[in-house]
């Protein structure tokens, strides 16, 4: 006699028993499986997970903590990053980190070679999204700040019953540190009409061939490109250099909470529940 419901398969049911891999509670250590250079200053390290079926398990949207402890010191280093892989990626995680200028961990992590390990620990969520939540998702990111953003427009431009709409305006210092541009793009051409994109640039090294918008961003950026704030159920999400944020949005509080709203959205008319500071 035949079944209507069909068994999972082999692998689907090895990785439905699985544990999770991240611990919110504790630091686990991380292989580092590969290393893919993606512009003059920014790497991808991919991280090995114990086992080929799982997946990082990384709600949307939420990050992860790195921790290291330096030579000769016994005060551990811990800073948050984001993954850029999508949440059903198979037997590891990503990492865009940048090699130089940099910071303390973003220096370690440079340091790392296939086989050295990182830990890992979270997920940490920062604000859960669900599915059709905002009729319109604003996001404003510079540099490595995109890193969040990818992981809201995977998760809605996966599920097709998500119907929210997507604007990314993007800022960087010069084409070359657009992180990611290929695939950013690759998502605009699968997605028409779901998700528009804007890059800006300080300033072009050749004018004539950059198609994107030039200068800081700015009210008038913002304005023409992001949803007014009289829009139905807007919601604006920033992440980018502290220089950045607190100009657009203010900083966040000395507790890493949200602090008041404050910047060019303020200036524009935005209220504090519109604006998410990633």
């Amino acid at each position: 006699m035949s079944s209507s419901t069909s068994a999972p398969t082999p692998a689907a049911a090895v990785a439905a028993n699985l544990p999770a891999p991240l611990s919110p509670d504790e630091f686990r250590a991380f292989k580092v499986r590969e290393i893919q250079p993606i512009s003059h200053n920014t790497a991808l390290y991919r991280f090995e997970l114990p086992h080929p079926e799982q997946t990082i398990g990384m709600p949307t949207t939420s990050f992860v903590l790195t921790k290291f402890t330096p030579a000769g010191s016994d005060k551990p280093v811990v800073r948050p990053y984001t993954p850029t892989n999508t949440d059903d990626a198979k037997g590891h995680f990503d990492l865009v980190v940048k090699t130089y200028p940099n910071g303390a961990m973003s220096s370690h992590i440079a340091s790392l070679k296939p086989g050295d390990t990182l830990e890992v620990k979270g997920p940490i969520v920062k604000y859960p999204l669900a599915e059709n939540q905002h009729k319109e998702i604003a996001m404003i990111a510079g540099g490595t700040g995109i890193t969040p953003m990818l992981q809201i427009i995977n998760k809605v431009l996966r599920n097709p019953a998500d119907k929210t709409k997507l604007t990314l305006l993007f800022g960087n210092i010069s084409e070359k540190d657009v992180l990611l541009k290929d695939h950013i793009d690759a998502l605009v051409k699968q997605h028409p009409g779901r998700l528009n994109v804007v890059y800006t640039i300080d300033k072009a090294d050749n004018p004539a061939e950059w198609k994107g918008e030039t200068g800081h961003i700015n009210k008038d950026k913002i304005k023409k490109y992001i949803p007014a704030p009289t829009a139905e159920n807007v919601k604006v999400f920033v992440c980018g250099p502290p220089g950045m944020l607190k100009a657009i949005s203010g900083s966040k509080a000395p507790d890493f909470s949200q602090g008041e709203l404050d910047g060019l959205l303020k200036e524009l008319g935005y209220t504090k529940d519109q604006v998410f500071k990633v």
